[in-house]
């Protein structure tokens, strides 16, 4: 039994020295999987239904702890959106610099909380729009990792 343990020991030692090495933000969302499970859905149908936001927002795990009040999702391929990051580079809403607006109308849902609508029960306004977007890029390769508003085209 103790000759087990002598073996056992060094083996336990060397996985948690191993484990300490792993970086701490294995198994955590990056922000570009966040951008993606929280604007990105390329399925999305031409003419979505007035529930679209309800099921979308429960669905994509934003109405976990409160309601956000806000969200657009994007109905363009992953590699458009991306793309959009190569664009007119423009102010973000903080003074960042890394933000990008799309050079033509993408078509967009908007999710607006209802006026009086209260965790856990969030309930959403669903828009459809054709708008330009501006997105923050990060990382290598540059990819959107934030949504930061959409716009009218400007005539």
């Amino acid at each position: 039994m103790a000759l087990k343990s002598l073996v056992l020991f060094p083996l336990l030692f060397l996985v948690l020295l191993v484990l300490e090495w792993v970086p701490s933000t294995l198994g955590k969302e990056t922000s570009a999987h966040k951008f993606q499970r929280q604007h990105m859905d390329s399925n999305g149908s031409s003419r979505v239904s007035p529930t679209y936001c309800n099921e979308m927002m429960r669905r994509r795990n934003m109405t976990t702890r409160h309601c956000k009040q806000v969200n657009t999702f994007v109905h363009e391929s992953l590699v458009d959106v991306q793309a959009v990051c190569t664009q007119e580079n423009v102010m973000c809403k903080n003074g960042q610099t890394n933000c990008y607006q799309s050079t033509s109308n993408l078509h967009i849902t908007e999710c607006r909380l209802t006026r009086g609508s209260k965790y856990p029960n969030c309930a959403y306004k669903t828009t459809q729009k054709e708008r330009h977007i501006i997105v923050a890029c990060e990382g290598n390769p540059y990819v959107p990792v934030h949504f930061d508003a959409s716009v009218e085209e400007s005539t």
